[in-house]
C-alpha cells in the first residue's frame, strides 16, 4: 500500500480526531466548573473527575498512537527499517507507564512531553513514508490541542 498517494484527509479522521478533543475539552471545563465537576462525578464515578479525565484519556492516546505507529511500521518491507519501527513505536506507550501517575502536575507534564515526542516519531515515520500524508497534518493540529488543555492541567 502506497501511503504517499494518500494526500486528503478522510472525512471520518478529521470527524473522530476533533471528537477525540471532547474528553479534554470536557475535563478541562470541569476543572473550572466544580457543579460540573460533582456532575460528572455522580454520573461517571470518580475517575470523571478533573484531572483524572485528561490523564486518563491522554496516556490512552498515546498508548492508541504508538499502535498506529506500530501498524504503520508492520507494513515496511525492510526488515531494518520495520524493526526499528516496531521499537520506536514502542516506546510512548513505555513513556506513559513508567512516567504518568506520580501526580497531577508531574503527569500532565510528563504527557506533554509523551505528546511531543510522538508527534516528532510522527514526523519521523513522515519523513520515511511510513504514514499517510494526510496524517501528519492532523497529528500536529490535534497536538496542539491536546497539549494546550494538558499544559492547563500542569501550570494552571
Amino acid at each position: 500500500m502506497d501511503h504517499n498517494m494518500d494526500h486528503k484527509m478522510p472525512l471520518p479522521a478529521l470527524i473522530l480526531g476533533f471528537g477525540g478533543l471532547i474528553p479534554f475539552i470536557w475535563g478541562t471545563a470541569c476543572l473550572y466548573n466544580p457543579e460540573l465537576n460533582a456532575l460528572s462525578v455522580e454520573m461517571f464515578g470518580p475517575r470523571m473527575s478533573s484531572p483524572f479525565i485528561q490523564l486518563s484519556y491522554g496516556t490512552i492516546i498515546i498508548c492508541f498512537i504508538s499502535g498506529i505507529l506500530w501498524g504503520f511500521s508492520a507494513t515496511v518491507e525492510d526488515a531494518t527499517l520495520r524493526t526499528y519501527g516496531l521499537i520506536l513505536s514502542s516506546i510512548p506507550a513505555i513513556w506513559v507507564f513508567f512516567m504518568v501517575g506520580g501526580g497531577p502536575v508531574q503527569s500532565a507534564i510528563n504527557l506533554i512531553v509523551g505528546f511531543i515526542a510522538v508527534l516528532a516519531l510522527d514526523f519521523y515515520y513522515n519523513y520515511l513514508g511510513l504514514n499517510p500524508k494526510w496524517w501528519i497534518r492532523l497529528r500536529v493540529i490535534l497536538t496542539v490541542f491536546v497539549v494546550i488543555f494538558l499544559g492547563i492541567i500542569a501550570f494552571a
